[in-house]
């Protein structure tokens, strides 16, 4: 099933080129970051790359500070999928040649901070020179008692729950994308959930982070499982309060805050029914609250609750919209709303 999806198929055909250490924990797609086991150890190395460079072409992220943020950010995020206790990260910045000193100042500052943040430090990297400005981070994580968090293994019956409150990555991106819209908006500056992913790691079967949005995240988890997942009434409360916020100046429904391809790095995850008091017991020691979302069902596709199903096709065609249709929101939009209307799920603010 993962083959329907554009991008799975992408990176299927070009790792099928590529060697793989036989120690490798994880297969393709199977988790948020590699996994290595250490040789005579029961440690595991966790490694991730990913580079800011589709954001910065689309002119999602224009702001410097915040491109050295989400540098940081969006590599320790898919450590903290995982489970894994933050080594470090190595940066690779491509300059303008023509960049002015206060935006390279604000790029090393963003960096910096999104590290003080995270208690993590940059171990090295490289510095290029370009026409265009990108950024890759490559973090380096351990996890110490041979337990990672991935993205397989959940069974039907399982809760779903994520770590806080979501929408707030894609309110961020209508409003940059869309242009018209003004909004009085604070900095958006998301948080890799490091401390959540190594709490998990006692209780959950399965973890992914929300980079691509929540519609894109569990529709991968389906894939790798063969299974669904319903969402439980009052999905909309699980929306944070700004974004709905933003959505209404925008004219979105709260639904699209859902669907749209830009997370903000919650972790969503499912812990068997028998291991909900571990959860609560490790969320709350970790000083953090889980929020349900619903289950896991044996029937693929997404349902939500009162409102409709999403089927396998309808979240591949989201899914594989903005890969052949680049930056058109627009058409995104329609896109959208057509689903929701032929699913009867509401698509009114």
């Amino acid at each position: 099933m993962t083959q329907q999806v554009e991008e799975n198929a992408l990176i299927a055909r070009l790792s099928s080129f590529l060697p793989h250490r036989p120690a490798q924990l994880n297969g393709v797609q199977e988790s948020d970051a590699e996994l290595v086991r250490l040789p005579g150890s029961n440690q595991i190395l966790a490694v991730t790359t990913d580079a800011i460079v589709e954001e910065i072409e689309t002119g999602l992220y224009a702001d410097p500070y915040l491109i050295g943020w989400m540098t940081v950010m969006a590599n320790l995020s898919d450590l903290a999928a995982v489970g894994a206790d933050p080594i470090g990260i190595l940066i690779a910045e491509t300059l303008r040649r023509d960049a002015a000193e206060a935006d390279v100042l604000a790029l090393q500052t963003g960096i910096r901070d999104a590290c003080l943040r995270t208690g993590t430090h940059v171990l090295g990297g490289d510095t290029n020179f370009s026409d265009r400005l990108h950024t890759t981070g490559t973090a380096i994580g351990l996890i110490t008692d041979g337990s990672p968090l991935m993205r397989v293994r959940c069974k039907p019956g399982e809760v779903l729950f994520c770590t806080g409150l979501l929408g707030a990555g894609n309110a961020f991106a209508a409003i940059q994308m869309m242009g018209s819209v003004r909004a009085d908006l604070p900095p958006y500056r998301p948080v890799a959930r490091l401390q959540e992913g190594r709490s998990l790691r006692s209780c959950a079967s399965i973890c992914m982070d929300t980079s691509d949005g929540l519609v894109a995240t569990l529709d991968q988890l389906g894939r790798l499982n063969n299974c669904g997942f319903h969402l439980e009434k009052g999905w909309e409360n699980h929306l944070a309060p700004e974004a709905l916020r933003i959505a209404g100046i925008a004219g979105l429904s709260p639904w699209t805050l859902f669907a749209g391809p830009h997370g903000e790095f919650e972790l969503v995850f499912t812990v068997p029914t028998h291991k909900i008091p571990v959860l609560h017991n490790a969320a709350e020691e970790a000083r953090w609250v889980p929020v349900r979302l619903g289950v896991v069902t044996e029937d693929p596709g997404l349902s939500i609750a009162d409102w409709g199903k999403l089927n396998p096709d309808d979240l591949a065609s989201i899914r594989n919209h903005p890969l052949r249709n680049k930056a058109d929101i627009q058409a995104f939009l329609r896109l959208l709303a057509n689903l929701a209307e032929r699913c009867r799920i509401s698509t009114k603010g």
